[in-house]
């Protein structure tokens, strides 16, 4: 049946839409507070925040939003979807036993890959409309919402640039999915032992901060070159792009910023990342019981 099929994807997409909504503040300061360095700033949360809303306005920290919406109705429905639709095809050549960690692991790298390729153009304009703000009014891109993003973008840079960083994005999106699905799932099953209730609030959450704990400290590394590379524009005087490819731009960051700046904002990211795990996993619950309740499913 169509609606069964369809069922991870969209209780999925909906979830992760609604939990980028409630998290977009910290995701943005979370941006800018990798680019922050390359502008001269100093990396520091709530400095940006301040300077934000004095600058834009409260709605200053909600800028991009429609990119993550619409990133989120892409890449989040896919990533978690596929992860889930992996892990029961799994399940049943398992005789319906759970499977194993590693197995959860393919499942879900597997899963944030493909997903990664379907949503790096909305991850491109996310990033960049989020930045935005940030900068000097000379160097600004003023997008006006995500189709005009992909519609400047693919006029002054051509279509592929719609994909620049799509390999530290597809191993931020491997890792991501490692921690969030794989972990917390692999987390699930080792509190309910104490628990008792696989469904319980309690459960739910440790669990899912497990996740987000892992997602966050992962694939913040790769996170990091992505939006430098997704932002990067060339010099006004020699032409050249700052960095030019996913190893040089590792490269610059280690040995000019120092290894542990590739974790630079891990707080800010952390609070993105288990907050979003948990409004996930605690919605697609909700969401899974009113679509079983549209489509009469029997077991959702």
């Amino acid at each position: 049946m169509a609606a069964e099929a369809l069922q991870p994807f969209v209780c999925g997409g909906s979830a992760a839409c609604f939990a980028s909504s409630v998290i977009h503040p910290i995701d943005l300061t979370k941006v800018r507070l990798q680019l922050a360095r390359e502008l001269g700033q100093k990396p520091e949360a709530f400095k940006i925040v301040q300077d934000t809303i004095r600058k834009e306005g409260v709605k200053g920290m909600y800028a991009g939003l429609t990119a993550a919406l619409t990133r989120q109705a892409t890449y989040g429905s896919a990533r978690i979807g596929l992860h889930r639709t992996f892990s029961e095809k799994l399940k049943a050549m398992n005789g319906g036993n759970e499977i194993p960690f590693w197995q959860k692991s393919l499942s879900s790298m597997a899963g944030g890959a493909i997903a990664v390729c379907i949503g790096t153009p909305f991850d491109v304009a996310l990033v960049r409309m989020q930045s935005d703000g940030q900068k000097p009014p000379e160097l600004r891109r003023n997008y006006g919402h995500v189709f005009n993003a992909f519609s400047k973008i693919v006029k002054s840079e051509g279509i592929l640039s719609l994909w620049t960083g799509l390999t530290p994005n597809i191993m931020r999106g491997m890792s991501m999915n490692l921690g969030m699905m794989a972990c917390s799932d692999q987390a699930k099953q080792m509190v309910v032992k104490f628990t008792k209730d696989k469904d319980s609030l309690q459960t739910r959450l440790l669990s899912a901060s497990v996740g987000g704990f892992c997602c966050a400290f992962l694939s913040l590394p790769f996170d990091m070159m992505k939006s430098r590379l997704q932002n990067m524009r060339a010099d006004p005087k020699t032409g050249l792009m700052p960095y030019n490819g996913v190893v040089h731009c590792m490269t610059r960051i280690v040995t000019e910023e120092g290894f542990l700046a590739l974790w630079t904002g891990f707080g800010a990211y952390y609070f993105r990342c288990a907050p979003h795990a948990m409004t996930i996993l605690l919605t697609i619950d909700t969401v899974k019981k009113y679509y079983g309740s549209a489509f009469e499913l029997k077991s959702i």
